[in-house]
């Protein structure tokens, strides 16, 4: 996939270069999780060589979304949804053959259900799903439709977060956050309680309300999963109380303040009970290596691609 080139952006950390002070979700989780993981993704930029199957479908799912949500409103839903899959067609065409095509994938890996034709069954299947969403976009006075918002804001200085919300919506009454999760796991409540609490869905929330000056009662999670013969989808709610979000920034002091000390004493400890989680950490096998062996592991198999909290978003 060709992923558009968006213009510089300024660096989100100090001049020291080890002390952030723009955070996202992504990079703050990565602190959570594992220091040592924080230290190759967000200091050291370290990005595995190879596609990230998830990623790169992830990418495409997202921009087509994005796009149907601010069609509608003008074109209506059967005409939004034919130029939203004309979209996706052209994204996944690729050099002048389809990207991930099915019969060219293997059948006994699961990340072959990530595939081309899964991919555009799953984004007409779903808009049809929801072609009557009583989940509706939020209109800003100021702004328009809440769909794609970049937001920025300072916390304690000089640490400010950052991000994207994909769309802000009215549902009986009430103001959430939406967001779209894919996976080839089976959707029950198992899938989404990975999701309260957690990092992403408190920062969401957060910003909708500081940023935006939008009060939502939590998050909608649409969550797609791609099967073989099927993709099904599910709608699941994580609400957040006043007294939970405030918690929530409480800790995020605490770790700020943890980073930094990380920085000042430039090392970063491995967390070795995270290891496993996740699915693996990609970064498994480096840190199951000596010490001194580490880097020579490191250059051969990732390369240099810095994650920038900020960024801006360019779609394809």
């Amino acid at each position: 996939m060709n992923i558009p080139i968006a213009p510089p952006a300024p660096s989100p950390f100090v001049g020291d270069g080890l002390t952030q002070w723009a955070w996202d979700s992504t990079s703050l989780g990565w602190l959570k999780e594992c220091p040592r993981k924080y230290q190759y993704h967000m200091i050291e930029g370290r990005r595995s060589r190879h596609e990230s199957i998830h990623l790169t479908w992830g990418i495409i799912y997202h921009d087509a979304f994005h796009y149907y949500e601010l069609a509608v409103l003008t074109l209506g839903h059967e005409k939004a949804l034919i130029e939203t899959v004309r979209k996706a067609l052209c994204a996944t065409w690729i050099a002048g053959r389809p990207w991930r095509a099915a019969k060219d994938l293997p059948t006994d890996d699961k990340a072959s259900l990530k595939n081309r034709e899964f991919l555009i069954r799953s984004i007409i299947w779903y808009l049809d799903k929801y072609r009557d969403d009583p989940a509706k976009t939020k209109i800003h006075p100021e702004i328009g439709p809440m769909v794609e918002l970049h937001f920025q804001f300072e916390i304690t200085p000089p640490y400010s977060l950052c991000g994207y919300l994909d769309r802000v919506v009215e549902f009986q009454g009430e103001t959430f956050v939406t967001d779209r999760k894919s996976t080839t796991s089976t959707l029950g409540s198992y899938y989404f309680e990975q999701y309260d609490p957690d990092n992403q869905m408190s920062l969401y929330t957060v910003a909708s309300q500081v940023a935006f000056h939008t009060p939502v009662k939590g998050v909608i999670i649409d969550a797609t999963q791609v099967a073989s013969g099927f993709s099904r989808f599910v709608r699941s709610f994580i609400f957040k109380t006043p007294d939970q979000l405030d918690e929530w920034m409480y800790d995020l002091g605490f770790w700020l303040n943890q980073a930094e000390a990380y920085a000042k004493a430039g090392y970063w400890p491995q967390n070795d009970k995270s290891c496993h989680k996740y699915g693996g950490c990609v970064f498994r096998e480096i840190c199951s290596k000596s010490p001194s062996v580490r880097n020579k592991f490191l250059e051969s198999h990732f390369e240099q691609r810095p994650w920038n909290p900020l960024q801006p978003r360019v779609s394809s």
